[in-house]
């Protein structure tokens, strides 16, 4: 009786929930982000080096060392803490927020990321009630990322707009998105796998290969031929020794704290890999385009679980990825109680405002606890397809028996 009870408790909720106007939860979204950036402002002032929005500066910093020749990729304590990891043409584009000062540039940068993932979501074929529970789904982890004052949520949205330009045919978009996302976060990459299902893949391939080298060479406009080759190979050199001896809040991390595995990272992400490809090459060899949001969904989540460096901010992405997969089909109940504790085990894990600080820095993060239901929604995301196949495959042979 008690578990009828709660489940008709949760249900009102929900219900409840869904009712609520689309547009309140958008404005909810950008009042967040000039909010957190007012407070990350003002928690800031009284710190004797760095800032709490020491991701924004890095960033913005790095325009001015471009334009002043200066190495991106070594590290300015005076400034900042941590690398700049980034591409030499994201520099480029932090001028944009270089000239301004740091609160009206902190709620700027806050209320783009947010600005591009609202129009991303209007995209997706999501019905209006169910639009509403995506984003309170996604809301904690939203006021994660934009704490961090990182860029995820911008790439998340630049994903799913990449997404629908293929939908929509529109390749030469979805190849500049997705090639700019690379230019951000070389994680990027993963997505352009998305092209496979899709006609006029030939096509896709080169406007990938046109936009890269146009991106590319866009900080010539302010460094010299031999600045450019200088910090592309000091890129190239940071990138390839970033393999420290973290696996980050991965499944990585989540196997080899519980199990205590040791693990080849090489090898671990080379078989994960292989695991997000099949479903996409099954689909490419079938022709069959129903799963084309699922695989959008699983490119979202791997980039996260597969991460070495991952950390809690960037679990905006892999939710957006959750909460696609469910909220675009039809709800069942398996669906929904791997949908429930993702939320509980990602989100709700990893705030003050519902886990105690204590267990959150004891258990959560160095257990990687955010990665343990995102990666089996994203295992049967990858199933899905082959499951749905096995299962026609039986129907049509019973059909047949019975016509026999």
């Amino acid at each position: 009786m008690q578990s009828t009870s709660n489940a008709g408790r949760w249900g009102k909720i929900a219900n409840f929930a869904s009712k609520i106007p689309v547009k309140y939860l958008y404005l909810l979204f950008l009042i967040m982000a000039v909010a957190i950036s007012f407070h990350s402002w003002l928690s800031s002032q009284d710190m004797e080096r760095w800032t709490r929005y020491n991701n924004f500066v890095i960033f913005r910093q790095s325009f001015a060392h471009l334009i002043h020749n200066q190495d991106l990729y070594i590290l300015y304590p005076a400034e900042y803490y941590d690398l700049y990891k980034y591409s030499p043409s994201f520099a480029l584009w932090m001028g944009a927020f270089y000239w301004l000062p740091d609160l009206p540039g902190l709620i700027c940068w806050n209320l783009m990321n947010v600005i591009v993932f609202i129009i991303a979501v209007r995209k997706l074929p999501v019905a209006e009630n169910r639009r509403s529970l995506m984003l309170l789904f996604l809301a904690i982890e939203m006021m994660i990322a934009l704490t961090s004052s990182q860029i995820n949520v911008f790439i998340t949205g630049f994903f799913i707009l990449a997404w629908h330009a293929m939908e929509n045919k529109k390749l030469w978009l979805a190849a500049l998105l997705l090639v700019i996302t690379i230019y951000i976060k070389i994680f990027g990459i993963v997505a352009l796998s998305l092209f496979l299902l899709y006609p006029q893949r030939w096509k896709a391939a080169l406007y990938t290969v046109f936009w890269t080298a146009v991106i590319a060479i866009m900080p010539l406009a302010v460094i010299s031929v031999d600045q450019f080759i200088f910090l592309y190979k000091s890129w190239g050199h940071l990138l390839a020794n970033d393999y420290s001896a973290s696996f980050g809040v991965s499944v990585m991390g989540w196997w080899h704290t519980w199990f205590g595995m040791e693990i080849n990272k090489q090898l671990f992400v080379l078989t994960g890999a292989v695991l997000y490809a099949l479903p996409i090459l099954w689909l490419f060899i079938k022709r069959d385009h129903r799963y084309n949001l699922s695989m959008l969904a699983s490119a979202l989540i791997w980039v996260v679980i597969f991460n070495h460096k991952g950390e809690s901010p960037t679990y905006i992405v892999a939710l957006t990825g959750v909460a696609i997969w469910y909220f675009t089909q039809p709800v069942n109940r398996v669906n929904t109680v791997l949908v429930w504790l993702t939320l509980i085990f990602t989100s709700f894990s990893s705030t003050d405002l519902i886990t105690p600080y204590w267990i959150a820095r004891t258990y959560v993060e160095p257990y990687a606890v955010k990665a343990v239901f995102c990666t089996i929604v994203w295992a049967k995301i990858i199933l899905e397809p082959f499951l749905a196949a096995k299962l026609q495959g039986a129907s049509m042979g019973e059909g047949l028996q019975r016509m026999a």
